[in-house]
């Protein structure tokens, strides 16, 4: 679990799986993701799965965001393993995803120290040896996150699932202990 002033950062539970379908059925909020299609109550429940056995299997995995004054569930934000673009693996990507309704309070700067949090994590605790994001091009609010998270563009390609140009973003451990001393 991992906490900032607004949030907690915590692990997912089963009444996680509604209130995360609300944010994936938002076309608003899917736009930048894969095709942009929303998805139900269904697939969110596999995507909440898989996360958790990402957890138990890596060491790592993505938070469920939690707005510490009210327990209502934001989004997520955490590491996982971009398998969707084999052309960056071996890799672990930082990434999130907040509900519109908590758009534009500073959430995404929350976020966002949260999301460093989870890259220091995976720096210091994990031993990883570089962090990537991955945006579509034209998602400038992502990119100015990955921006305040000390990372920079390495490459733009294609999501070979859907066609869509994206950009990849990367910080390096290196990089990581340079920024932070």
């Amino acid at each position: 679990m991992l906490e900032t002033p607004r949030l907690i950062l915590r692990r997912w539970r089963e009444e996680d799986v509604a209130p995360m379908a609300a944010v994936n059925a938002d076309p608003e909020v899917m736009r930048w993701i894969r095709d942009g299609s929303v998805r139900d109550e269904q697939q969110t429940r596999g995507g909440v799965q898989a996360w958790e056995s990402e957890w138990e299997s890596q060491g790592f995995g993505l938070f469920a965001v939690e707005i510490r004054s009210t327990g209502e569930l934001a989004g997520f934000t955490g590491l996982s393993v971009p398998d969707f673009l084999p052309e960056v693996l071996p890799a672990v990507e930082v990434g999130w995803r907040l509900g519109r309704s908590h758009w534009g309070q500073g959430l995404a700067t929350e976020a966002a120290a949260a999301a460093a949090a989870a890259v220091r994590f995976g720096f210091e605790e994990r031993g990883l040896e570089r962090i990537v994001s991955i945006t579509q091009v034209g998602n400038d609010a992502s990119e100015r996150i990955m921006t305040k998270l000390g990372m920079h563009p390495v490459r733009e390609t294609v999501n070979p699932t859907c066609g869509r140009r994206l950009r990849v973003f990367e910080l390096s451990s290196d990089q990581y202990v340079t920024t932070t001393r």
